[in-house]
């Protein structure tokens, strides 16, 4: 598994779907479809996205930190 950071490349909106795609090895279309079918459901996946949105590192913010001692 790889860690979990936002692609530049790839993105429709924020880069969440993707990175879960790239973390987990799944099809980033199917994380993407389950993303518009849970928000079917009632609860706070909205919310929880952009959490995830402000958590989860982009892919060139994780390369500045990890270069810098």
């Amino acid at each position: 598994m790889t860690s979990l950071v936002r692609p530049v490349s790839g993105r429709m909106i924020a880069g969440v779907c993707a990175a879960l795609a790239k973390r987990f090895g799944w099809s980033v279309g199917l994380v993407r479809v389950l993303a518009i079918v849970s928000l079917l459901l009632p609860g706070p996946q909205i919310l929880i996205y952009i959490v995830m949105w402000i958590v989860i590192p982009g892919e060139d913010r994780a390369a500045r930190a990890r270069s810098v001692p």
